[in-house]
């Protein structure tokens, strides 16, 4: 598989509380640039530089807050909220993201992290569970797909799914009151978590009949390619006489770590492009081919 190592770019649509599931969509994180490492200015893209009208009217409208809203404005906060909405408003899917959420993604994608165990997903203005991951906290609590995330401590989420991540993330043993409406009602229910390491397990494997296997892969994190092959050994194990086919389930998988889904499509492909991507940068353009073999010996 000819590829580049891909830094963690992008959000999926469904994350989960805690653990941000990652890659399919846009994010962009306040780290330093490589300018700001190197010493050296940064200059602007061709045509990228803010022309001087739209300067010009931002700081006008930052004034003007600053001097006539009715409370005091935090300069950081202010600035925050500016680049969230506007990010926010290129796509539902794309989010600005502050050096703390960006590293509790990245740390999400390493198969085990302390929270209550929920994948999400932002939609129709709100934060829904798509599910609740297994022997995890909000499983044991009763929460169930479809449900609708109202408050965290009683601070209201709306669609804010990256809040909604950072207020579930804490110390292992400490509480979380999650207020939760059932999906088709209005009545709300306030539930109490205690926060656990949630252990990832994104792939699992049985054999449905003789020869026939079936893997789920619930995401994808830097653990599943290894979980992956480690799943299909065991199926091979199983079944002596060989595998005839396999059932691959990826339903209600919210995405994951680019690479990671990448190599697990490897392991089922002998040949041909598996990704590519197109963009306005050379760093956005690139593609990932199949190298041959596979890990079933070209069973369905």
């Amino acid at each position: 598989m000819s590829s580049r190592p891909r830094t963690l770019v992008a959000l999926a649509a469904g994350a989960i509380l805690g653990f941000c599931g990652a890659l399919t969509s846009g994010v962009l994180a306040d780290r330093p640039s490589e300018a700001a490492h190197s010493g050296h200015a940064s200059r602007p893209v061709d045509g990228t530089a803010l022309p001087w009208q739209e300067a010009s009217l931002f700081a006008e409208v930052y004034e003007r807050i600053k001097r006539d809203y009715v409370d005091d404005v935090d300069d950081h906060g202010l600035m925050e909220k500016a680049l969230r909405g506007m990010v926010a408003a290129l796509d539902p899917h794309s989010a600005y993201l502050d050096s703390e959420e960006f590293e509790e993604i990245r740390l999400s994608t390493m198969g085990s992290y302390p929270g209550v165990g929920i994948e999400v997903v932002a939609e129709d203005g709100v934060v829904k569970v798509l599910r609740p991951i297994e022997g995890s906290p909000a499983q044991q609590a009763g929460l169930l797909p479809g449900d609708e995330l109202v408050r965290i401590d009683g601070n209201e989420i709306g669609a804010d799914l990256a809040g909604a991540i950072a207020r579930m993330r804490g110390a292992s043993g400490s509480l979380v009151s999650l207020t939760i409406r059932r999906a088709g009602g209005e009545a709300l229910t306030d539930y109490t978590l205690r926060r656990a390491q949630v252990e990832v397990h994104s792939v699992m494997q049985q054999t449905l009949e003789p020869g026939y296997g079936y893997l789920r892969v619930t995401t994808f994190s830097e653990t599943t390619p290894v979980d992956v092959g480690r799943a299909i050994s065991r199926l091979k194990r199983d079944n002596p006489s060989g595998l005839k086919g396999l059932v691959l389930d990826l339903r209600n998988n919210p995405g994951g770590v680019l690479e990671a889904g990448v190599a697990v499509a490897d392991d089922f492909l002998d040949s041909g492009v598996i990704v590519t991507a197109d963009g306005r940068t050379a760093e956005a353009r690139f593609r990932m081919d199949a190298t041959p073999g596979d890990l079933i010996d070209g069973a369905p």
